[in-house]
């Protein structure tokens, strides 16, 4: 099961941020097809928002094909999506959490954090630097 948080600070919209945690628990193998979403009754009391805001993220992500809503029964994630972690993957995260220890160790905030590593992202992925 996902338990959602909210980061006023993030810059993004609520129904966004609760997308994209379904979207990464989705990527990373934490929630699995088949697995059902918290309801919007559930997120509501537990985030103190507003229901179209859960439903508004709900629908965005049935809508790239990622959940499929049934009605009367809930949200499910959608047969087909995801991955299923493997050792590479628990080897990968080991390390990048040992990478974000030394940052904030070294006096880096969250923000820095998040900032180098979509700079690192970006120049790889985008710029194709190798």
């Amino acid at each position: 099961m996902i338990s959602f948080y909210l980061e006023a600070d993030s810059g993004l919209p609520t129904y966004l941020q609760i997308a994209r945690q379904v979207e990464h628990a989705i990527r990373l193998g934490r929630l699995q097809p088949g697995d059902q979403l918290p309801s919007v009754r559930d997120v509501v009391a537990r985030l103190a928002i507003n229901p179209n805001t859960v439903v508004k993220a709900y629908r965005e992500l049935e809508s790239r094909g990622l959940l499929d809503s049934r009605q009367g029964r809930g949200t499910f994630v959608r047969e087909g999506v995801g991955l299923k972690p493997s050792a590479v993957h628990v080897s990968l995260q080991r390390k990048l959490r040992h990478w974000i220890t030394g940052a904030i160790a070294s006096g880096m905030t969250r923000e820095d954090v998040v900032a180098l590593f979509d700079s690192a992202v970006h120049e790889m992925f985008v710029e194709g630097v190798a």
